[in-house]
């Protein structure tokens, strides 16, 4: 069975890159433009792995990662934060995520990093 990757980003371009990069990969993907689309797919189906910008149009990343980290159902799910304009080291000391990364990023070393945490 594929492991299902949750992208919860904004930006369209940015989210289709990171699709088809995952599908490409063999992964599930579900993208999400908000928290709310994002907070609707976790009520269906729990992921493997959450891709996580910290600015969203409805709300804040960090907030979410937060969320998911103080819930006993989701804290085990990996979380990767990104960040383009935000200081990530800001941003860790905020939020309990287990990678963070900046945009724009090298995709191999994305693809890589997703590797890292949903393979057994």
């Amino acid at each position: 069975m594929k492991k299902c990757i949750y992208v919860v980003e904004d930006n369209i371009s940015i989210s289709e890159i990171i699709e088809f990069l995952l599908v490409e990969e063999m992964y599930d993907v579900i993208t999400c433009p908000n928290t709310r689309e994002f907070w609707l797919q976790m009520n269906k189906h729990l992921p493997d792995m959450v891709v996580l910008d910290v600015m969203l149009p409805d709300g804040n990343g960090i907030d979410v990662c937060s969320q998911l980290k103080a819930n006993a159902l989701t804290y085990q799910i990996p979380v990767m934060m990104m960040s383009a304009g935000n200081n990530l080291y800001k941003v860790k000391s905020k939020c309990a995520a287990e990678d963070f990364i900046n945009k724009p990023f090298d995709l191999n070393d994305f693809a890589d990093r997703i590797e890292k945490y949903v393979t057994n």
